[in-house]
């Protein structure tokens, strides 16, 4: 049973989801469940037969939203969502366990976490054993050569100074490592394809390694329709998707690829210019004091500092 929640930002922000207001049109209801890339593709997959639910994303959700969660599901004649193991966080949004939740007459379609390292080669996400909520300052970015530096400083590693630079070859081959792993998540979940929207890639596709750009919401969006013999149906949202931050675009980035696109050398975090300098120094300090952060990307990132020629 559901009880009218406290109005606030929030449930004003997700006010269909909580009951404060129903979604507009008359369509199908569907769901679009994952992390911050979800609430992208629900935008474009609105209308044209569908009536999508603004939901939060799934490592926000909280016990008390468990009964709005379940009223929607009650309703929903199509759940897309991204892989979710079962009782994630300590409650039942496994995509197994909402599935089992649905209506008899409702479709699953599954599609992966986006992620793509070519464009930015030597950016990772790094979530060390210790705490997995741990991220470095300004920007949740690591680069692995900083984090080498880092690894040199504490005596962890011999590296030469400076680095060498990163090299074309190099980067078009952390493109295919990024690649090979997209693709191997799409087969092991049966999710829609979108790895080959990167057999050549540009800037417009990824914001970061994991922020696509409104190309890709829209190549996706009109795959999940596919696989679900839904009319075609593009969405203009009005403006860029998933922009909160850009990533600097390196010189040897646009020569590996051949891209007609400029250089730069500065982050954009919500829509401030942020100097590469400034997230260096940050981060560097952050990892003095945070080693197992640098441990745990040496580990889980080994293929990449290989290819890139920083171990």
């Amino acid at each position: 049973m559901t009880t009218t929640p406290v109005v606030d930002g929030r449930t004003r922000h997700y006010g269909d989801f909580y009951g404060l207001s129903e979604p507009e049109g008359d369509g199908a209801v569907a769901l679009v469940v994952g992390n911050c890339q979800a609430e992208s593709l629900r935008i474009a997959l609105e209308g044209g037969g569908l009536r999508t639910v603004r939901t939060p994303a799934v490592h926000e959700l909280v016990a008390t939203d468990l009964p709005h969660l379940a009223r929607w599901l009650a309703r929903a004649e199509l759940l897309v969502s991204q892989p979710v193991r079962d009782d994630y966080h300590g409650l039942p949004l496994g995509t197994a366990q909402l599935a089992a939740a649905l209506p008899a007459r409702a479709r699953v379609v599954r599609v992966p976490v986006i992620r793509f390292a070519g464009l930015y080669p030597a950016h990772a996400i790094v979530r060390p054993p210790s705490d997995a909520s741990l991220v470095p300052p300004v920007v949740e970015y690591h680069d692995l050569r900083l984090v080498v530096r880092a690894a040199a400083r504490g005596g962890a590693v011999d590296v030469p100074s400076p680095l060498p630079p990163l090299r074309p070859e190099a980067v078009r081959a952390v493109a295919e490592l990024s690649r090979g792993e997209l693709r191997r998540r799409e087969e092991a979940h049966d999710a829609v394809v979108v790895s080959d929207l990167f057999d050549r890639p540009s800037f417009a596709q990824m914001r970061t390694l994991n922020h696509p750009g409104n190309p890709v919401w829209r190549s996706l969006a009109e795959r999940v329709r596919r696989r679900l013999a839904l009319p075609e149906h593009e969405v203009d949202p009005g403006r860029p998707l998933l922009d909160s931050v850009h990533a600097p675009r390196e010189a040897v980035v646009v020569e590996a690829f051949g891209l007609d696109e400029e250089p730069t050398d500065h982050w954009i975090v919500g829509g401030r210019c942020v100097e590469a300098a400034e997230v260096e120094e940050a981060h560097l300090g952050w990892y003095a004091d945070h080693p197992e952060v640098v441990t745990a990307a040496l580990a889980r990132h080994d293929d990449a500092l290989r290819l890139l020629g920083l171990s």
